[in-house]
């Protein structure tokens, strides 16, 4: 007599009927009923008690929160290393500067331009969005209006008539935006524009812009206060004049801009 590997299910129905106990290991699947006799209930799987994670004694870590990026450390200007470079070191000094924000968002710095031995200078107050672009000063339709009013006095960014023109900014960087100097970033700049000046030895200073007559001048007074006026910075005259951006926004005051220009050209140059 051999014995019986499995039971099929209609020997297990008959046992359990019989209240037999069966040892043999249950198959997983799950009995098909058998015709005339009712199939036991069966009780689902009761879940295995999970247990609770072992509490861990080291202190938890801190989460990771990701830094924003860091702007680099400011670098004063070294004014007493300034008053000995010549055009091309100064060029390159602008160049890396790092002495406020604005180096961060740049495309370039924007030296200057014209000639650099000229009787006239044009001080301007910062780089918009085409000057960051090209790495010149007053480009675009401003710059194209100024070249106009240089052309009216006989003058030519790009040539020596009438003794010259060298151009120049306040800001050698574009603030984000457009937006107006801050205060910290023009006085961190102006290093740069007054080695400018001395490089340049003008005749006359043509301030263009309030930034540029507050940076020059020294006050906060309104240009309308100071036109019509000639003023001195380092002992050369200074002419406050509005600058050509404004002019376009106000095309009603480029009379009196005109009229600033022709007190320009009523000052000695000798």
């Amino acid at each position: 007599m051999s014995w019986v590997r499995e039971l099929d299910p209609r020997q297990r129905a008959m046992l359990d009927e019989m209240g037999v106990k069966v040892w043999a290991p249950m198959p997983v699947a799950t009995p098909a009923p058998v015709p005339g006799m009712a199939a036991a209930p069966v009780a689902p799987p009761s879940p295995s008690p999970v247990s609770a994670p072992a509490r861990s004694l080291a202190p938890a870590a801190a989460p990771t929160v990701a830094s924003a990026p860091s702007t680099p450390p400011a670098r004063p200007v070294d004014t007493a290393a300034l008053a000995h470079l010549g055009w091309d070191d100064l060029r390159q000094t602008v160049a890396a500067c790092q002495a406020c924000g604005l180096c961060t968002s740049r495309r370039q710095t924007v030296f200057g331009a014209g000639q650099e031995q000229a009787r006239w200078m044009i001080v301007g107050e910062a780089p918009g969005e085409q000057e960051d672009r090209q790495g010149e000063p007053f480009v675009g339709p401003a710059g194209q209006l100024l070249d106009a009013m240089l052309r009216a006095t006989g003058r030519d960014r790009r040539t020596d008539a009438s003794g010259g023109v060298y151009i120049a900014n306040v800001l050698k960087c574009r603030p984000p935006a457009n937006r107006n100097p801050a205060p910290d970033e023009v006085l961190r700049c102006e290093p740069f524009l007054a080695r400018q000046v001395a490089l340049v030895q003008p005749k006359l200073i043509v301030a263009m812009g309030r930034f540029a007559v507050q940076s020059l001048l020294r006050t906060t007074e309104p240009i309308g206060k100071l036109r019509g006026r000639v003023h001195r910075y380092e002992g050369v005259p200074v002419i406050v004049t509005y600058h050509p951006a404004y002019l376009l926004r106000n095309p009603a005051d480029k009379a009196k801009a005109w009229a600033d220009l022709c007190l320009a050209l009523d000052q000695p140059l000798d």
